[in-house]
């Protein structure tokens, strides 16, 4: 990794740390509220398709911290903060948090457009974080399986082809892979937005 990795830092930046904190804290109570019978937690704070009848404008922000199991949250927050920290110390938290949010909001939007959808995860942020590390950091090396290395460029290209892939397909494996792709464009449209107006305010 370049000057900008995590190991260059000493403490991790306060919208990634806040952004863990929030994301491990749903996940608890929506455990312990389902536990107790309160399964309606999840209806409410998913995000619904549009046709559904059970969309809210909220469910675009909450179900980027709603998570579907340990593993799904793990993977999440891993890439939250491999590439949160680096981009937030790059960027500057509020620059960070719009562009997290931006990504985020994005991806739900086109996945409510999926009939039948519900979407829970910070995948599709995480996609546009993934994105954002390609674009400013694009011969860093990225460890695929933490073994092979491999270019961030070519990192983020691949996985883009295999998201736009398994998304047409249509494979029946839960996953939200036009979320993800969501995520990527919004990110990369206000990174494009950036570069054109770099003292915008936005």
């Amino acid at each position: 990794m370049s000057q900008y990795s995590p190991q260059g830092f000493r403490m991790l930046p306060t919208a990634v740390k806040h952004l863990l904190i929030i994301n491990v804290i749903m996940y608890l109570a929506t455990v312990v509220l389902e536990r107790r019978g309160m399964f309606g937690i999840t209806n409410a704070l998913a995000l619904w398709s549009f046709e559904s009848g059970n969309f809210h404008i909220w469910q675009l922000v909450t179900y980027m911290f709603m998570h579907a199991n340990v593993s799904h949250l793990f993977f999440n927050m891993f890439a939250l903060w491999m590439f949160g920290y680096v981009l937030e110390n790059y960027w500057g938290t509020r620059r960070y948090l719009i562009y997290y949010f931006v990504c985020g909001i994005g991806a739900g939007l086109i996945n409510a457009l999926i009939p039948g959808a519900l979407t829970v995860g910070a995948s599709g942020a995480v996609y546009g974080l993934l994105l954002a590390f390609g674009m400013l950091f694009p011969n860093e090396r990225i460890y695929l399986y933490f073994l092979v290395p491999i270019k961030a460029k070519w990192f983020v290209i691949g996985y883009a082809l295999i998201e736009l892939f398994e998304g047409v397909v249509g494979t029946a494996d839960h996953v939200a892979h036009f979320a993800h792709l969501g995520g990527m464009v919004f990110g990369l449209i206000l990174i494009l937005y950036w570069r054109k107006h770099p003292f915008s305010r936005f």
